[in-house]
This record gives structure tokens, C-alpha cells and sequence, in this order.
């Protein structure tokens, strides 16, 4: 026998919690004004935790409210599907939640501050602020695998400045240079020393998934861009061994390097995002 459709709990109106929104009424997950799929099941689950958020909701409590004293289904398998459905939503994850943490044997808590609104039936978005908001929308990514891309990164320039300093002897010797190859040469120098702290700061703290990582990079971007810039020249440092095609192109990428930092730390830690209690 099939569970019944769970009934969502006692509050009404629309739940906010960092850049998300649950609306009771129409049984809607929301983020930055854009729906996103979630089945009755894990909704009824996530509205029961909003409405207790900061409290631990043991599993029995959620057994008695959503599924029926005579219904035959397997309940720990799927409480712990509800749960996962949840966090990919919300781009959770159980080892370093921001929303739903699991507290062994007890139950879930819900992390984040919750605010309320009731739910006008005639109130609507306007058309153009929905589009807006779908149009400002960064693409939803397993955090795992953006926070390793991030962290590739910082490899990658750490990479560049280990390079440099082993072979600093090499940049005297950079034949369209030669006027000026001593002032390149402190450039290297300064800028790698510079470098790496900082590349293994952010290392450090996307691997540790520090929740104010977001607020920190956004201080330091502008400086880290000019950073980055300077850096994307470098291929031109080797201009004799790889060509001026091959230099050209490194450059390039080189330069979109930095937002695209900027775009997968927003993507995992938004500046919207209400760090967990």
C-alpha cells in the first residue's frame, strides 16, 4: 500500500531562508524566484523542519505526521530519500550542512534563520522582475564538484609560481624583453611571493568549506584580479618555445580565469546565503 500525500504542517504562507523561499500554498521551492521541482514527499518533509527550525525533529515525529499508523512502506528508505531529494535542491550536503544536518540516532535539524510571510492569493511577481530573476540565475551544480574545480584553480596558479621561482634565471633571458627583463624579473618575483599565501588560503578554505569564504573573496577580488592579469601574460614568457598562436591563447584563457572564480564561489557560497546558526 502507497503512503498517503502528506499533509504540510500547521504554518501557512511562504517560508524565507537565505536565497530560497517555500510556499506552502502552492507547495512551491523557490530560489532567487525560480521554481525548482521538489515531490510531495520531501516538501512536506522540508515544510515540517522550517517550521521547527533550530529544533532536532526526531524520525519518529516525521513517521507519525507523514505517513499513517496502517501504511506499509519501507520508512527509514524513504525518510532518507526525502532528505537526499532536499539537499540536492538546496545544494546540501550531509558532511557540511547549511540547511538540513542530521543528528545521529536522534533526527534533523534545520540550520538557517527562517523568516515568514503570509501568502497573498492575488499577489504576484511582475512579469519583468521574474525574468530578471531567472536571467541573473547561476547554473545549479553539485557543490562538490564546483568547489573542486575552484580548488584546481589555486592549484593551477600555485603551479605558475612554483615554476617561476625554480627557473627565475630564465626570465633574464626572454629575447622580446631585454630592455626592460629586470623589472619583469621583480615583477615575477614579488607577485609569485604574493601569490602563493594567498592561492593557499583560498585552497585551504574551499577544502575546509568555510562558510564566510564567499564574503572573504569578494574583499579580495579586485586585488586578486590585477593579481591574475598580470599573471595571464606569462605565456609570453615563453614565447620562443611555444609559438605567439600558443602564447595568444593561453593569454586569453588566462584572463577569463578570474571571474570564473568569481562565478563558482557564488555559485557555492552566495553573498544571500544566511550562514548556519
Amino acid at each position: 500500500m502507497s503512503a498517503p500525500s502528506p499533509e504540510i504542517g500547521k504554518k501557512s504562507g511562504i517560508a524565507r531562508f537565505g536565497v530560497f523561499e517555500a510556499d506552502f500554498g502552492a507547495r512551491e521551492l523557490r530560489k532567487s524566484g525560480r521554481r525548482f521541482r521538489l515531490q510531495d514527499q520531501p516538501f512536506a518533509v522540508l515544510a515540517i523542519l522550517l517550521e521547527r527550525a533550530g529544533e532536532v525533529v526526531s524520525r519518529e515525529e516525521l513517521r507519525q505526521k507523514l505517513w499513517a499508523a496502517d501504511t506499509f512502506v519501507d520508512f527509514d528508505h524513504s525518510l532518507n530519500t526525502a532528505v537526499n531529494k532536499i539537499r540536492e535542491a538546496l545544494g546540501d550536503s550531509a558532511s557540511s550542512p547549511r540547511f538540513v544536518e542530521t543528528l545521529a540516532r536522534r533526527g534533523y535539524r534545520f540550520l538557517a534563520e527562517v523568516q515568514w510571510q503570509e501568502r497573498s492569493v492575488d499577489a504576484k511577481p511582475p512579469v519583468k522582475a521574474q525574468a530578471s530573476a531567472v536571467l541573473q540565475e547561476l547554473p545549479s551544480a553539485h557543490r562538490g564538484i564546483t568547489r573542486s574545480l575552484f580548488a584546481l584553480i589555486q592549484v593551477m596558479y600555485l603551479v605558475f609560481y612554483v615554476e617561476a621561482l625554480f627557473h627565475w634565471q630564465g626570465v633574464d633571458r626572454v629575447s622580446w624583453s631585454d630592455a626592460g627583463s629586470s623589472l619583469i624579473l621583480i615583477i615575477v618575483l614579488v607577485t609569485a611571493g604574493m601569490g602563493i599565501p594567498v592561492r593557499f588560503y583560498l585552497l585551504s578554505g574551499v577544502g575546509f568549506d568555510y562558510v564566510l569564504l564567499g564574503e572573504k573573496f569578494r574583499k579580495l577580488f579586485i586585488p586578486l584580479l590585477v593579481l591574475d592579469e598580470l599573471w595571464a601574460i606569462a605565456p609570453f614568457l615563453i614565447l620562443n618555445r611555444i609559438g605567439f598562436g600558443a602564447a595568444f591563447a593561453a593569454t586569453a584563457a588566462l584572463l577569463y580565469v578570474p571571474f570564473a572564480e568569481r562565478t563558482l564561489i557564488r555559485m557555492v557560497y552566495s553573498a544571500e546565503a544566511k550562514a548556519p546558526s
